[in-house]
């Protein structure tokens, strides 16, 4: 018999600027409670600062939800978000993307949030979807970059 606890998911409301009028939303991402805060659990497709691993707090509104604060550790990890020009590049591109070792997520069929560990060499990566971007495959933006917190 097992004594480890199964970890508990739960979501974390993070609001971000959705353009630049100021118009805010809301995106919830996974996170599992630690004694440090939350850990991220999954990678983020629209908040900024964050990324999978990092620890957060988080304090409960009036209804519950439970609603981000700040960074309290970061984790390393850096995310790059990509739009794709054609949905038949996707699968290969996030292949490509397993085997430099990235992790990815599909949220529409052309856009793919992607989580970069911090033992990857975070310039070939880089170069990667560079190349992919001037081939008009996708465009690319950085949502947080591990080493530069």
């Amino acid at each position: 018999m097992s004594n480890t606890t199964p970890e508990v998911f739960t979501k974390i409301a993070f609001e971000f600027e959705r353009d630049e009028n100021g118009t805010t939303e809301i995106e919830t991402l996974w996170a599992v409670s630690t004694d440090r805060g939350y850990r991220i659990d999954n990678i983020p497709f629209y908040v900024r600062g964050v990324a999978w691993g990092d620890i957060v707090s988080a304090t409960r509104d009036d209804g519950g939800q439970l609603n981000y604060v700040k960074l309290v550790a970061p984790s390393g990890h850096s995310t790059v978000r990509l739009w794709f020009t054609n949905t038949s590049d996707v699968q290969a591109v996030r292949d490509a993307l397993r085997e430099l070792g990235c992790g990815s997520e599909l949220g529409f069929e052309r856009l793919v949030a992607v989580d970069i560990p911090p033992e990857v060499d975070y310039s070939e990566i880089t170069a990667f979807l560079e190349e992919k971007e001037r081939l008009g495959a996708l465009e690319y933006e950085e949502g947080c970059i591990g080493h530069e917190r």
